[in-house]
């Protein structure tokens, strides 16, 4: 059996989550050309609302910054409805909530931004704030988008909360999720990348955007790289190719099966990332907690938008009863 994925397994009940970052407005492509669909999405929110929909026992709670205008309002209501805690949610009242719109080709997305008034970039200000929501989290997820949108004092706030939430015994996960047109070069890019790293317990990076943008001359040595900033687990996605993970002791690859009908990828990374944290408690080897989430990401990417139900073959995988 592999060693707990959680650094400290909660007992006689379900771990209890935090995803930090940001949620914006999604326009998404509809069936009809040149129409859109009006949604809400957003890396590490994609990533909360997916576990929810795997595992509806573990209480999740998502921190951010929104505004206090309409927009903001029905996001909120969005997510109280998917059974996600807003209570620890700061609100701006200069500020609204971002968007974005998918373009796609042949299942691939492209994005263009509206960000600049996005009351999540002020997140960063609020310490207490975040310190207070993830005071009974056993699990505290954040991603290299977590990081670009906040400014320098604002991503030295976020790792000082998050270092100090590690070094009181909770398990800190991280998603590099590179995207350079978010920061002012790559090598900004790159280096906050790694300070993110380090104050990390497991990191789920992808293998194609590591290679780009840190040279690393083959999947092992992206996981290493890691490995060597104090993760101590390290699951590097790789499209529809091998898995390569090092958890403890134990290294290897896992095998994805193709999948046959690929519609959208936008969120496969992030609905992984929640099929993964979904089998984190469970007495499974980590091989097959990896490819459960595959599953779980082959099923998103066979629908448009980030956000798509899930039918209850896959629910049934995850399920504690």
């Amino acid at each position: 059996m592999s060693p707990s994925i959680l650094t400290t397994p909660a007992r006689d009940r379900s771990f209890q989550f935090a995803s930090i970052g940001e949620c914006m407005i999604e326009m998404s492509p509809s069936d009809n050309a040149g129409e859109f669909r009006l949604g809400f999405a957003g890396d590490t929110f994609n990533t909360a609302w997916y576990l929810r929909a795997l595992r509806a026992d573990v209480p999740t709670c998502y921190v951010t910054c929104v505004g206090t205008d309409e927009a903001s309002k029905n996001m909120l209501r969005m997510m109280v409805d998917a059974g996600i805690d807003t209570s620890h949610i700061v609100q701006s009242k200069t500020r609204t909530v971002g968007l974005y719109l998918i373009s796609l080709l042949d299942g691939e997305r492209s994005f263009s931004y509206w960000r600049s008034a996005s009351a999540a970039r002020e997140l960063g200000q609020h310490p207490d704030a975040i310190m207070n929501a993830i005071d009974g989290a056993d699990l505290i997820y954040l991603s290299g988008i977590s990081m670009a949108i906040l400014d320098e004092t604002g991503r030295a706030n976020l790792l000082d909360t998050l270092k100090a939430a590690r070094a009181d015994g909770k398990t800190i996960a991280f998603d590099s999720n590179l995207r350079p047109r978010l920061w002012a070069d790559n090598t900004e890019m790159t280096a906050a990348v790694m300070k993110a790293a380090a104050i990390s317990d497991i990191v789920l990076p992808s293998y194609d955007d590591e290679v780009e943008y840190f040279g690393d001359a083959n999947i092992e040595a992206t996981a290493q790289r890691y490995l060597d900033a104090g993760c101590r687990t390290v699951v590097v996605k790789n499209g529809s190719g091998s898995v390569y993970f090092v958890h403890g002791n134990e290294s290897g690859y896992v095998e994805m099966n193709a999948a046959s009908d690929i519609v959208d990828t936008t969120s496969a990374g992030d609905s992984f990332n929640a099929g993964f944290f979904a089998g984190m408690d469970s007495e499974q080897p980590i091989e097959k907690v990896i490819q459960n989430a595959a599953l779980v990401a082959g099923q998103v990417i066979s629908r448009k938008g980030a956000l798509v139900k899930l039918d209850r073959e896959t629910l049934s995988l995850f399920s504690k009863v």
